[in-house]
């Protein structure tokens, strides 16, 4: 069969997210064949290209969600977008579409600036995510049919459809305290958020030719899939390793616009994810932790099944076969250098471990995150160690020694990351904040005994394999570093236990075993689709069923379409983008 995989920031770029997981995928199901529909983030992604893509990959459509405007603008700051707002909209359409187009925004914007306390005591709180849908599915309708979405929600009178929903009876006390910029901002927002609407994916020759829809996550990858089942009955397939919604609520406190823009950008992503969480056919969420957030935001139980991300195995095994347990009194910490890993409260429960067990060595293995904040709080921690623990020396003639280190995997002493865990009895997870644990995975295909910190979805992973204690609790932490290094056969056997666990949950080939049914389970049940008869002279002839010929299936290299084919209509707000889109896509056909 045909899938359409669809990916917002990610695969086939070769800086994506879950670009690895993808390429997994595409690769290990050679039985279907693939069509990529890709949403690039930035001009610097674009100008990356892509990784090389499996011969499995049919078409490919990539479309920049970004202008040169937006991408040149300095990433810490917000200019508002006043001189981009268009006086009316005369320009885009005559007066039967500027009514339709009234009332759809009006619809979307109502719902976004709903109460849900004033919906739920209507008694009718399924209003709003009605609205929304109304609103949402008629502006993709008068995008494919009229184009100029871009330019209208752009306009003065989208700005003032905004001020009046947010003055009216029933919002929240945030949304109603919305000024003019507020409103400004929110309307470029919204467009920006709307853009996959415009897109010239939604035809016989895109979306509608596929089998099933694949978003890798949800969000502005799912709105396509979302209308690939709107207008051609395309099933449409969810999987969420981690949250979007969650993410844009925790850098909400970061962004610089004003409250009432947020909480309204945070109630138009909700509703987006109730509304792709109501449409999928399934979804699959990464782990548990995940799917509370689907069922908090309206995700139907019963078409929840949780497949792990697969990971490889094989470049662990020697580590995690071998009869080293590594550094008996090592503590071995794994990752990317970041507030959230909370290396200061590891540092203070390491203290605590030295003072109980004075050989014990503690090392912090990762690079600091991107951005001058990681590198700053990389020399606070160096600071605090240093601090903490002054170089030792055995006596007046020795070299004095600090038993904390800070290392990066690459150099002559720890070359790649299975030596890495290799290097200590134990390995640290501190965190705050944690998704998917996936420095705690490949310490359990390592063999190691783990003590982790009581987030994300650290203990369905760890099952009973591992010590789990709570966040931010240095001495709790202390106290169960202590009891491994102080027991080596406990240490034995936890380490035994979570890589057979390992072995069993979270590798790739029970992630493809999984999507292997679910694609062929989906498709099943889905109603037969009809594409248009073979012979273009004989419009009454027999339909046939599904879009892929059988000579599809035959082994050797098929015809392959060039890349970025399908309508020729760009949306206006990538035509800036296009000569950065097209290096990219050249850049990409070179790598492959």
């Amino acid at each position: 069969m045909r899938i359409g995989l669809l990916t917002d920031g990610g695969y086939p770029y070769a800086t994506g997210e879950s670009r690895l997981w993808c390429d997994r995928l595409v690769r290990g199901l050679p039985q279907h064949e693939f069509d990529l529909f890709a949403l690039s983030r930035s001009a610097d992604q674009e100008r990356r290209g892509w990784v090389r893509l499996p011969d499995r990959v049919g078409r490919v459509r990539t479309a920049p969600l970004w202008t040169h405007e937006e991408d040149t603008r300095h990433p810490g700051r917000h200019r508002r977008p006043q001189g981009r707002i268009a006086t009316g909209l005369g320009r885009a359409y005559g007066r039967r579409d500027r009514r339709r187009f009234t009332a759809h925004v009006t619809a979307l914007v109502e719902a976004v600036c709903a109460s849900p306390e004033a919906a739920a005591a209507s008694g009718e709180p399924d209003t709003a995510a009605d609205l929304f849908a109304e609103g949402l599915y008629g502006l993709a309708e008068l995008a494919q049919e009229r184009g100029g979405l871009h330019t209208a929600l752009r306009s003065e009178a989208t700005v003032r459809i905004v001020e009046s929903a947010c003055r009216a009876p029933g919002t929240g006390r945030t949304v109603h305290s919305a000024t003019v910029p507020d409103h400004l901002d929110f309307a470029a927002g919204l467009e920006r958020a709307l853009r996959p609407l415009s897109l010239d994916w939604y035809d016989e020759d895109g979306l509608g030719a596929v089998d099933l829809c694949h978003a890798a996550s949800g969000g502005a990858a799912a709105l396509p899939g979302l209308l690939a089942k709107r207008f051609f009955g395309v099933p449409l397939l969810v999987t969420e390793h981690g949250v979007p919604l969650r993410a844009h609520y925790l850098a909400a406190p970061e962004s610089p616009l004003g409250a009432p823009v947020r909480a309204l950008l945070a109630n138009f992503h909700g509703l987006l994810a109730s509304e792709v969480y109501r449409q999928a056919a399934l979804v699959t969420p990464g782990n548990t932790h995940v799917r509370r957030w689907q069922e908090r935001f309206g995700a139907d139980s019963g078409k929840l099944r949780t497949v792990y991300p697969g990971m490889e195995a094989e470049r662990f095994a020697a580590v995690g076969e071998g009869d080293d347990g590594g550094g008996p009194g090592t503590l071995v910490w794994i990752g990317r250098v970041e507030p959230a890993k909370d290396l200061v409260a590891l540092l203070h429960a390491f203290a605590e471990v030295h003072k109980a067990e004075p050989g014990a060595r503690l090392r912090i293995f990762g690079a600091p995150a991107q951005g001058a904040e990681g590198e700053t709080y990389l020399d606070r921690c160096r600071a605090l160690a240093a601090q903490l623990f002054p170089d030792e020396a055995a006596d007046a003639h020795a070299i004095g020694d600090n038993p904390v280190t800070f290392e990066e995997i690459g150099g002559p002493e720890v070359p790649d990351l299975a030596e890495a865990y290799a290097a200590g009895g134990v390995v640290v997870l501190s965190s705050v904040v944690e998704g998917f644990p996936i420095s705690l995975v490949e310490a359990m295909f390592c063999g190691r005994a783990t003590v982790s910190t009581d987030v994300g979805a650290v203990v369905e992973v760890v099952g009973g394999t591992g010590l789990v204690v709570p966040p931010r609790n240095p001495r709790a932490l202390a106290d169960a570093c202590l009891a491994l290094l102080r027991d080596p056969e406990r240490r034995a056997r936890l380490g035994a236990a979570a890589r057979a666990r390992a072995l069993e949950l979270f590798t790739v080939e029970q992630n493809l075993a999984a999507f292997r049914g679910i694609y062929l389970d989906l498709v099943s049940q889905a109603p037969a689709r009809w594409t248009a008869p073979p012979d273009p002279e004989d419009p009454t002839g027999a339909p046939r069923p599904f879009a892929t010929p059988p000579e599809a299936h035959v082994l050797g290299e098929p015809a392959r379409e060039p890349v970025g084919s399908g309508a020729s209509r760009v949306p206006s707000w990538a035509v800036a983008a296009e000569g950065v889109c097209a290096g990219a896509r050249g850049a990409g056909d070179g790598d492959a």
